[in-house]
């Protein structure tokens, strides 16, 4: 079976990225979020093993030491980290997986397996940027102030990415979305690897073309 892709998907906070992926996961077949751990806490409505692993610092750096990571960083105070074994098995499966991370666990990603495809998610403008924070109404103003200055160092990572997808109004940035894991999965390896057998598009030796 071929090996799945695995599509890298990075954003400042705000820019609406963990929507886009849940809408990606739900609409299109095959295609399997990969859950990350981290030491931050569970805001309202997240679920153990769903959004997140939840651990604790120890634990956290336990696996560290176990170099259990494919990729781990420090972003905005927590740990976050994803399990390089729980990946490699999807992949192997042939399924494709998305893993939501930022710009320091991309840059890993990419010099361990240089065939991921990276897309950078972008705010249309850094006025709706503030606002979806302040919105979001889960952390005081320091923490945002937090995010938004590691927000100006992750934008300038953007040209380092295969894609962008400005997320201006969400259906449309989906459809872009989409249309990028599409385009991958056409890729004449995929198609002959899996979708197609390549002999039922040759001549039969007693067809008319060839008489």
């Amino acid at each position: 079976m071929e090996r799945g892709d695995l599509f890298v998907i990075s954003a400042p906070s705000g820019a609406g990225k963990s929507t886009l992926c849940s809408m990606l996961i739900e609409k299109m077949e095959w295609l399997v979020f990969s859950v990350s751990h981290t030491t931050r806490p569970p805001r309202p409505g997240e679920v153990d093993g769903k959004d997140y692993f939840f651990v604790s610092e120890q634990e956290f750096e336990e696996l560290v030491a176990e170099d259990a990571f494919l990729e781990w960083a420090r972003v905005h105070g927590n740990f976050y980290g994803t399990h390089r074994a729980r990946v490699m098995e999807q992949l192997s499966r042939g399924m494709d997986v998305i893993l939501d991370i930022d710009v320091q666990g991309a840059k890993q990603v990419k010099s361990k397996l240089p065939g991921a495809v990276t897309i950078f998610i972008l705010p249309p403008s850094w006025q709706a940027l503030e606002e979806r924070l302040l919105k979001r109404g889960s952390e005081d103003k320091e923490k945002i102030k937090t995010r938004l200055k590691n927000a100006m160092k992750e934008i300038e990572e953007v040209s380092n990415y295969h894609y962008c997808v400005v997320n201006d109004k969400l259906d449309e940035a989906f459809e872009e979305l989409k249309a990028i894991v599409s385009a991958e999965r056409s890729k004449t390896r995929r198609v002959l690897a899996g979708r197609i057998d390549i002999t039922r598009l040759k001549p039969s030796p007693d067809s008319w073309f060839l008489s």
